[in-house]
This record gives structure tokens, C-alpha cells and sequence, in this order.
């Protein structure tokens, strides 16, 4: 690598697997590296989601499975090798919301299923992708977290947990892969605007007993900017982190939400 290029974004030719990546974060994660030159495949469990992405966008190939299914694991990050021939940048996206309300009103099949798709998922992964990752001249992992991985997040307890378990691992991986040059970062998105937020406001709402309108708004003023964030603005963190200029960043938990000051 040259100099100069330590001091550009430049992420062409990166060969890139995104779970969760035909929707939400993952999607406009996936387009944006496509759209920066680099080779993408994405992963995900909506079958038709992804028939759609392939459709709309310049993304190279995907699989269609269950992160949180070891078999259907082994099968995207095989896919992903053969179709990009090789593998640069992991994006750990997938997770769920999980269950809203107090922690004695959860069933555990649901609590087990927050775990399965939001952390044991990141495991698999990057297990499988370790090989190929080692193969690479600029590899790296990205995991997604949330602000909730760095703040309490009332009755959203199991959700909370592994966002704060993803930062975990990656700083325990930080130091174990930084010897063989694997840099791994975590992005810890606020309250992005979209369908699955929505969602989200309106179960907590029915939770506190509060109208959806009154939800929004305090979810706002939580925010020192008074606004919720775009997909389009972690897909950013994303290509940045992926990219030269943050050669040297590694082990990081880097928030993207106009500074949320508490949930």
C-alpha cells in the first residue's frame, strides 16, 4: 500500500459477507459498499427480502438461511467464499429486537431466541470466517451492537444484554486477532428511523401504558441532537471502518445515534 492511500476512503474491490443484508441496516450497508466498488454477499432469512435486494441493487449473491442455525452458517460463509473468492470484511449485522416488558413477563424460548440471534450468531460466524480472513491483505470484522450496549435499557433487558455482549467480544477478539492483522470494531447505532423502530416505540408504548406519539417524543428527547439517525449514516461507519484511513482502529465501540444520553 502506498502512502496516499492510507488517506482514502477506498473500499474497491473489498470482498464483503453482511448477515441480516436484505433489509433495515444490513441492506443499506450491503448497497453502500456495492455502490464504493466492492463485492458484496449478503445473507438473510427472508427469502423474498433478498430475491428483492438482488433485484435492486448491484449486490453480487446471497444465501438465504437462519444466522443463528450452525448448518446454515457453514452454507452462507461457503457460498460467500466461492461467489467473492475469498473474504476481506465480515459485517456481523443480524439481530432481533426481542422481547418488551418487564423481565418477569418474558418467556424463555423468547429470552433463548434474543441470545441464538443477536450474540450466538456473531460466534458462528466469525468462527467459520476466521480462514478466510486470515487469507486476506485487509481484513477485518465489524459487529453490530446498539446504544443499547452501552447504556441500560429498561424492559428491553435481553435485547440490552447482548448488545452489550457484542462489544464484549469484540473486545476480547481485538487483541486475539490483532496479531495476525484481523481488526475488529463494533458500531453501535441510536434510534434509526424505519419499521423496525416504529415497532419498537409502539410495543414499549403499550408496555408504559403511553400513547405512541408521547413514546416518539421521549425517545427524541433523549437525544442530544433531537433526531433519529438513517441506516445510510451506519452504513457510512461502516465503509470508514472498513476502509485504510482506519488501519489502525481496532477494538473500538464507536456510536452512530446523536449521542443518545440515556434509554
Amino acid at each position: 500500500m502506498e502512502a496516499d492511500d492510507r488517506r482514502v476512503m477506498d473500499v474497491r474491490g473489498l470482498r464483503v459477507l453482511v448477515t441480516a443484508g436484505a433489509s433495515g441496516i444490513g441492506l443499506a450497508i450491503a448497497n453502500a459498499f456495492s455502490a464504493a466498488g466492492s463485492l458484496v454477499h449478503i445473507t438473510d432469512i427472508d427469502e423474498a427480502a433478498v430475491r428483492q435486494a438482488l433485484a435492486d441493487s448491484a449486490i453480487r449473491s446471497a444465501t438465504v438461511g437462519d444466522a443463528s442455525h450452525p448448518a446454515h452458517v457453514d452454507q452462507a460463509v461457503d457460498e460467500a467464499g466461492r461467489s467473492l473468492g475469498g473474504l476481506d470484511v465480515l459485517v456481523n449485522n443480524v439481530g432481533i429486537a426481542g422481547p418488551t416488558g418487564r423481565i418477569d413477563t418474558f418467556a424463555d424460548v423468547d429470552v433463548d431466541r434474543a441470545i441464538d440471534v443477536n450474540l450466538k450468531s456473531g460466534f458462528y460466524f466469525v468462527n467459520r470466517c476466521i480462514p478466510l480472513l486470515e487469507a486476506s491483505s485487509a481484513p477485518s470484522i465489524l459487529a453490530m451492537s446498539s446504544v443499547a450496549g452501552r447504556l441500560g435499557y429498561p424492559y428491553r433487558t435481553p435485547y440490552a444484554a447482548t448488545k452489550w455482549a457484542v462489544v464484549g467480544l469484540v473486545k476480547s477478539l481485538a487483541p486475539e486477532l490483532g496479531p495476525i492483522g484481523i481488526r475488529v470494531n463494533a458500531i453501535l447505532p441510536g434510534v434509526v428511523s424505519g419499521p423496525r423502530m416504529d415497532g419498537v416505540i409502539a410495543d414499549r408504548a403499550d408496555a408504559l401504558g403511553l400513547g405512541i406519539d408521547q413514546m416518539r417524543e421521549t425517545y427524541l428527547a433523549r437525544i442530544s441532537l433531537r433526531r433519529m439517525v438513517e441506516a445510510e449514516d451506519v452504513a457510512n461507519l461502516a465503509l470508514f471502518l472498513s476502509s485504510p484511513l482506519a488501519r489502525n482502529i481496532t477494538g473500538q465501540a464507536i456510536s452512530v445515534d446523536g449521542n443518545v444520553e440515556y434509554l
